[in-house]
């Protein structure tokens, strides 16, 4: 009888060492399970949904300041603004911030070298990878709007052919003006490297991508620095690939390049395609009237 009660204390003992274990050994599972399953909700359920805007060759990161207090005011809203500059060291400065509970920031990425040309092009696309995975893994968000002015549509392109990975990330709309996607060639017969090579890598953008594309003509032909046919030549890219491609054109009063982007025409554009994704403000100025051509 005293054998068999030592054998089961012994027992006993024994069971609740191997217990003690397990629930060692699975606090830092738990741990970091929880954690990661944490991090996933956050990164999948964020409710943010950012406005990326890259600004063409020489402009900085302080290009859409002024486009961003305009739809503020217009609209009576209140999107905050980060300011992110992309070194050729690949350090990144900031500027701004974005407010806590604001749902759809305007966040702007700029570069140390804005210089124009095709190689400078793909460095500031690759540039703006690294960029873009910095916010995502700080802000969570699974979805966006982009805006680009002149070459930003180009870093745009380059961007979604080449490093955008669409299994964990959705751009819902993306919207640029004066895009040369065939740099100073009026005619898409006289077809550049740059557009050859955005063309052959057109299968790589997400198809359920909508863009609209604006060209200014000041000029009936171009914006006074980017042809018509240029900014039109996108369509070899983008038309057939995606769900849905349309080119405005602006006329009238700041329908020049640089000026496009404080025309009350691509304001309301923009204000309804990037902000509003698709549906205009009910309360804006612009609710009852079409800025939009169109072609």
């Amino acid at each position: 009888m005293h054998t068999r009660s030592l054998r089961k204390n012994r027992n006993f003992k024994y069971l609740v060492a191997m217990l003690i274990f397990l629930i060692l050994l699975g606090i830092p599972s738990y741990i970091w399970t929880k954690k990661n399953v944490t991090t996933l909700a956050g990164r999948y359920n964020s409710p943010m949904t950012p406005i990326i805007m890259i600004p063409g060759s020489s402009a900085s990161s302080n290009r859409f300041d002024g486009l961003v207090q305009t739809v503020n005011r217009k609209y009576n809203e209140h999107h905050s603004l980060l300011k992110m500059t992309v070194h050729t060291d690949n350090s990144i400065t900031y500027s701004g911030k974005i407010r806590a509970n604001d749902t759809q920031p305007f966040i702007v990425v700029g570069f140390q070298n804005n210089n124009d040309g095709y190689s400078n092009i793909k460095k500031q696309a690759k540039w703006f990878d690294l960029a873009f995975n910095t916010i995502k893994r700080r802000y969570r968000f699974n979805n966006f709007n982009a805006f680009g002015h002149s070459n930003g549509g180009l870093i745009w392109t380059l961007f979604l052919e080449n490093y955008f990975d669409d299994s964990t990330m959705t751009i819902n709309q993306l919207l640029t003006v004066g895009t040369p996607y065939n740099f100073e060639e009026k005619s898409s017969s006289n077809r550049t490297q740059m557009l050859n090579d955005l063309i052959k890598g057109r299968s790589k953008i997400p198809n359920d991508l909508a863009y609209y594309s604006i060209a200014g003509t000041q000029l009936y032909t171009d914006d006074g620095i980017v042809p018509l046919g240029s900014v039109d030549a996108g369509k070899y890219i983008y038309e057939g690939t995606i769900k849905h491609y349309t080119l405005i054109t602006l006329t009238g009063d700041k329908a020049q390049h640089s000026d496009m982007i404080n025309n009350n025409q691509f304001i309301n554009i923009f204000h309804q395609y990037i902000v509003g994704n698709g549906v205009n403000n009910p309360n804006s100025p612009d609710s009852k009237q079409s800025a939009i051509a169109n072609n």
